[in-house]
């Protein structure tokens, strides 16, 4: 079982589209999947046609009065599931500061239950940093972090990086960068991807082009490797999630189901 968030300070880098599409691989290749939809804009529970709404909102969540697997729910797509978003979800560091235990553990908490129904888990999250987000850090075994090629989104990675080091608790998590949105035609982004690169040997391989065919996925409403399996940017999709599998197997961490 492995936990991973697709996670931003900065907004508009191709999060959600990320976290979709490798969710729609991950169960294409056999993986029970589960999306967690953590942004109040809904945007994944869009792409998989299912309403942004939990009874009760997060409140019933972590309250105990609705439990996690009640309001999961199918999608088009064999063996992946959603856990759709609510526009209560913006208060959730409210929430979450109510928490009479443990406010930085409540996503673990209500992961728990059905840890042993998932082989990978992906939290497509809202772009801040905030109890929400330690939550995030600390219920993930990986952060995917997709990358403009761009001065002010590596400046974010930085940010990241700094408050991990900073804050106790977050050294078993992995920070997995990668590029999103790239033209290579455009000088400063192959040139910001070397220099990035030499400074973060950890940056994956695989590299998302900027593509028309993403930005249809909200007209299509699915996966775009679903309706477009030959795309170049389904082919870089394809890649990077098969980087991230093989690194899992030479050897990162999951979470015990």
């Amino acid at each position: 079982m492995r936990i991973l968030g697709f996670y931003s300070i900065k907004g508009g880098v191709g999060k959600t589209s990320s976290a979709v599409n490798l969710a729609y691989l991950s169960a294409s290749a056999g993986y029970r999947t589960l999306v967690w939809d953590l942004d109040p804009q809904g945007a994944a529970s869009y792409f998989f046609r299912v309403k942004p709404r939990v009874k009760g909102g997060g409140k019933a969540l972590l309250r105990g009065k609705r439990a996690l697997d009640d309001v999961i729910k199918g999608t088009d797509f064999e063996l992946l599931d959603l856990l759709p978003s609510d526009f209560s979800y913006r208060n959730m560091d409210i929430l979450l500061e109510a928490a009479k235990q443990k406010p930085q553990r409540q996503l673990q908490r209500l992961l728990k239950p059905v840890l042993g129904e998932y082989d990978y888990v992906f939290f497509d999250c809202p772009p801040s940093i905030s109890l929400m987000s330690e939550n995030i850090f600390r219920a993930a075994d990986a952060l995917l972090v997709p990358l403009i090629p761009s001065t002010l989104s590596a400046r974010t990675l930085e940010q990241l990086l700094a408050f991990l080091h900073k804050h106790d608790g977050f050294g078993a998590l992995e920070v997995l960068p990668f590029f999103s949105m790239v033209d290579t035609g455009r000088r400063l982004h192959t040139d910001t991807i070397e220099h990035l690169r030499a400074q973060h040997p950890e940056i994956l391989a695989a590299c998302i082009p900027l593509a028309a065919e993403v930005e249809r996925m909200g007209l299509h409403r699915m996966p775009l490797p679903a309706y477009a399996p030959s795309n170049a940017a389904s082919g870089a999709y394809r890649a990077l999630w098969e980087e991230i599998v093989r690194g899992f197997e030479a050897g990162r961490g999951g979470t015990e189901s």
